[in-house]
Parts: C-alpha cells; sequence; structure tokens
C-alpha cells in the first residue's frame, strides 16, 4: 500500500464532492474542478472522507497499482485544498528595466528585449501586478488549479530565467539563486 495513498482527505465545510463514471467533481467557493482517476483505484466518499483503495482484481500490474493509489490521492486532495482556499504563487522581476503590467488577464513584459511580450492567461486565473518605486516589480497569480498554476508560472519564468552571474531574472518571492564569481576571481 502507498503510504500517501492510504491517507484519507477530510472535505472542508462548503466543499461538496461527487463521484461518477470514474470521475470526481468538487465543488467550493472558488471555483469547480474534476479529475479522473483510474478504474484500479476504488474511491469512497462517506462521512466527509474521500478513501482510495487499490482495486486487487484489475488487471493493471502491482507497481503501476500502487503509483497510481499515492498519484490519485494527491490530485483529488490538491483539488479540494483548491477550490477551498486556492493557490497563490507570487514572482519577483529582477534586473534594470524590468516591468510588467497586466489589463484583465493579458500581461505585457518587459525583460530587456527588443520587444515586449505579451501572455495571455486562462480565465481561470486572477493576475495582480504591483509596481512600486525602488523595488523589484511583483505578479501575484491565483487559482484553484495548482497544476495550471504551475504550468503558467513556469512559462512566465522561462522567459528570464534566473542566471547566477548578477541574479537578474523572474524568481518565486523569497527564492535565493546562488550567486557565482565571474572570470576575474578564477585568473588569479
Amino acid at each position: 500500500m502507498s503510504r500517501i495513498g492510504k491517507l484519507p482527505i477530510s472535505i472542508p465545510a462548503g466543499v461538496t464532492v461527487t463521484l461518477k463514471d470514474d470521475v470526481i467533481t468538487a465543488k467550493g467557493p472558488k471555483g469547480e474542478l474534476s479529475q479522473y482517476v483510474n478504474p484500479s483505484i476504488k474511491t469512497n466518499i462517506e462521512e466527509g472522507q474521500i478513501t482510495f483503495e487499490v482495486d486487487e482484481n484489475s488487471p493493471v500490474n502491482y507497481k503501476q497499482k500502487q503509483a497510481f493509489h499515492g498519484l490519485y490521492r494527491s490530485l483529488v486532495n490538491n483539488m479540494i485544498v483548491g477550490v477551498s482556499e486556492g493557490y497563490k504563487k507570487t514572482l519577483e522581476l529582477v534586473g534594470v528595466g524590468y516591468r510588467v503590467s497586466n489589463q484583465g488577464n493579458l500581461i505585457e513584459f518587459s525583460l530587456g528585449y527588443t520587444h515586449p511580450i505579451f501572455i495571455q492567461l486562462p480565465s481561470e486565473v486572477k493576475v495582480e501586478t504591483k509596481s512600486e518605486r525602488n523595488q523589484n516589480p511583483m505578479l501575484m497569480l491565483e487559482s484553484a488549479d495548482k497544476q495550471l498554476l504551475g504550468l503558467i508560472c513556469a512559462k512566465i519564468r522561462s522567459f528570464r530565467k534566473p542566471e547566477p552571474y548578477k541574479g537578474k531574472g523572474i524568481l518565486f518571492q523569497g527564492e535565493v539563486i546562488r550567486r557565482k564569481s565571474g572570470k576575474s576571481a578564477a585568473a588569479k
């Protein structure tokens, strides 16, 4: 049995969870999400808890069932937390002249290239930008879907990855970049 998979998920107040044809749907104050669960995993929803068990009679091999057990428990748990509390990520633009602004879900980046970069976010993601004098511009993203939020953050970060020599780039708030010394330190 998977150590993660055998842990029950408690359903918070204000969240409704339904199971139909191997698809779990959760509705809450932050939105609605659904997740397919492989038939080799039995799902039980009762008394405010969701539990997952491995179906011993399914044709899937044993190792794959064990992997599915923990995987689907984690995905459903992320979904429950998302519709009840939501997920937030804050990105910081470190570099001279780096700017970010938004109009609705259209974000415009100025990252030292010859052209601005535009990205249109899906409606499930809320975005807010903050630019204050003598501070790095900030980009706050919020969504109920953890996977979607991570994917968008990775895409935005790929526009200017943090580099170790000057420490410039798009970083998560609080992230520390390991700095390297340049050529002059190695020449001695």
